[in-house]
């Protein structure tokens, strides 16, 4: 879940590492910290608790012409933040930079007699162990980092320097990404493409257990057997724009915002309105292998679960002969769960790195299963793995809390049932209403940031002000929007949000109202609207706070706020009304006082169990 750089070339290599952290930040924010050598390979060593700020302002102190170095902001797995916890980590000759978890650590550090450690972390064990098999340079570095690699279990991303050898980095991964950004006369190292935006157009996507010895100008990659690779140069997709908050106070505003947009990126090509037909020719199964299917396996974690779930609830309206079954990757992984032959699973991940929805990849693939991705980062390590697809378009995104990918996500595999109805023979005139209304969302979505946002800041305003509970309820498709809902506020205001079904309020989560809790009601005008409207009247007869999310214009029962979603879809309405939650969270946050795009104890990409 770190960030993790590196610079080998002509130029500074203090500023290409304080930039690239800067951008992999989301990654993580506890402690920062980055070496450089000189020349005759004398090491400059600056590590800072917190932000990449104040690591900043350390280097801006301690300039160096350095042209070799390594960088990492951490996301503390073992250790307190802290200066002596923050990477790099020196052992003897070696400087190291680690992403990922050394599960033997403690094994391995027992063994290791001639180091005195200074840290709490496992990543110095890692560091300690190739200095153990470097012996002061006897060893070219690539070797000692294989010999100390094949005794780790555990996940690793790394990036390894020598004071011996100040022309090479060597990196290597298992589980945890890293890239190499190629350029002329400088190479550049990251675990996320975005710190080599503007640097570099050109990159190589490391494999899990591939080795890289890397010099300004070469570039030597081999297996852990040591069997040459041959580096496959890809093109990063993504511009500087992306990356920048383009004048927003935050990136996770900018993200809402940009929905229409990257909505309709994920639309682009897919969607034919005239015929009411969906094409999606990533999945690579043919309408044979569609109408096979009889069973969907959804996987993924946080808001990507809640998008298969949204997923799930429309796909069984127009899809006969199929069970769809959502599960959340962390726990599905230890499950001896039995998967039908006739099944496929769609595995949902924004990153494309989630470390539990990789590992049931992996396992589903095991059992003989078709696998398709979901995934918006092209080049992801998921994505590679996959056995078809479907990239979400919605370009990066910066704050920690996930928005936009949400939307195409669940739009994405909603457009995948459709092409399975679509195969299995299901009459136009039943798909015809879902296809034209997902071609109308980015619309709609753009109709409803236009609209709503004042109204939606003011309340939050107020409620922020008053409560540090909530309560978030939905019925069918606006379960998991209101369980997305919660996590949004969860995530970037620290408030206690939690969601229930609404039917399920008397059994059990109607004894939190009180005067120190809100609810927050989604009400589509849907099927269930009378009776979700039961469950409003049970909380506001028991002194409830209620804010009530709906399309019906009508509305006029005695709640305390009403927020109006003006639309003409039917079906689709539980994603404008996340929309609602989205903007509520952030401006709830906002009011607050909170960092809302890196949220305390929280990173981006999760590639840690």
């Amino acid at each position: 879940m770190c960030g993790i750089v590196g610079y080998v070339g002509n130029n500074k290599a203090q500023d290409f590492l304080i930039s690239g952290l800067k951008r992999l930040e989301y990654r993580g924010y506890d402690s920062a910290g980055i070496v450089t050598l000189d020349k005759k390979g004398k090491a400059t060593l600056l590590r800072e608790k917190g932000k990449v700020s104040g690591l900043e302002s350390k280097v801006s102190q301690n300039a160096r012409d350095d042209q070799i170095g390594i960088g990492h902001t951490r996301w503390a797995t073992h250790g307190e933040p802290s200066e002596r916890n923050a990477h790099p980590h020196q052992a003897g000759d070696i400087y190291l930079v680690h992403n990922g978890i050394i599960e033997n650590y403690k094994e391995l550090k027992d063994q290791i007699k001639d180091h005195q450690f200074q840290s709490d972390t496992d990543s110095e064990v890692l560091a300690a162990l190739i200095n153990s098999f470097y012996q002061g340079g006897k060893h070219p570095l690539s070797n000692a980092v294989v010999q100390a690699l094949k005794l780790v279990r555990g996940t690793y991303g790394i990036a390894v320097i020598s004071v011996k050898n100040p022309g090479e980095i060597v990196v290597a991964r298992s589980g945890s990404p890293l890239v190499i950004g190629v350029c002329q006369d400088e190479t550049l190292i990251a675990s996320d493409a975005s710190a080599l935006v503007g640097h570099t157009k050109k990159a190589i996507y490391l494999n899990d257990g591939e080795v890289a010895t890397i010099a300004k100008d070469s570039i030597s990659i081999k297996t852990l057997d040591s069997q040459p690779v041959s580096n496959k140069v890809e093109t990063i997709q993504t511009d500087l724009s992306a990356i920048q908050k383009g004048g927003y106070d935050h990136f996770l505003l900018k993200e809402v915002m940009e929905q229409p947009q990257s909505l309709t990126e994920t639309l682009r090509g897919r969607i034919n309105v005239k015929d009411c037909t969906v094409h999606l020719g990533g999945p690579n199964l043919s309408d044979s292998e569609l109408r096979k299917i009889k069973h969907i396996i959804i996987v993924g974690c946080g808001t990507a679960y809640y998008a298969g779930m949204t997923a799930a609830y429309y796909i069984e309206k127009f899809t006969p002969e199929i069970t769809i079954e959502p599960v959340i990757a962390s726990e599905y992984r230890y499950r001896n769960a039995y998967i039908p032959k006739d099944s496929v699973a769609l595995i949902v991940s924004q990153s494309g790195e989630t470390a539990d929805t990789l590992a049931c990849l992996r396992e589903i693939k095991k059992q003989g299963i078709k696998t398709i991705g979901i995934v918006n980062s092209i080049g992801s390590t998921i994505a590679r793995e996959v056995d078809g697809g479907t990239y979400i378009h919605v370009g990066p995104e910066i704050s920690v809390a996930s928005t936009k990918a949400y939307t195409s996500q669940s739009i994405a595999m909603i457009m995948f049932g459709l092409t399975i109805a679509q195969a299995k023979g299901v009459k136009s005139n039943t798909l015809a209403p879902y296809i034209k209304e997902i071609a109308a969302l980015p619309q709609e979505i753009e109709g409803l940031l236009q609209s709503i946002p004042d109204t939606v800041k003011n309340i939050a305003k107020k409620y922020a002000k008053k409560y540090d509970h909530a309560i978030y309820l939905g019925r069918d498709t606006a379960y998991p929007t209101a369980l997305e809902g919660a996590l949004k506020l969860k995530e970037i205001s620290y408030t206690d949000a939690n969601a229930y079904p609404t039917g399920e309020l008397k059994h059990g989560p109607i004894a939190l109202v009180d005067d120190n809790a809100f609810e927050f009601f989604l009400l589509p005008e849907n099927d269930l609207y009378d009776k979700s409207l039961s469950g409003l009247e049970e909380v506001l007869a028991r002194g409830g706070h209620a804010i009530v999310v709906t399309d019906k214009s009508d509305f006029n029962h005695p709640v305390e706020q009403i927020i109006t979603v003006q639309t003409g879809l039917k079906l689709l309405t539980p994603l404008l009304l996340n929309v609602v939650s989205q903007l509520f969270a952030y401006n709830f946050a906002v009011a607050k006082g909170l960092p809302v795009d890196q949220p305390r104890n929280l990173a981006k990409s999760v590639t840690v169990e």
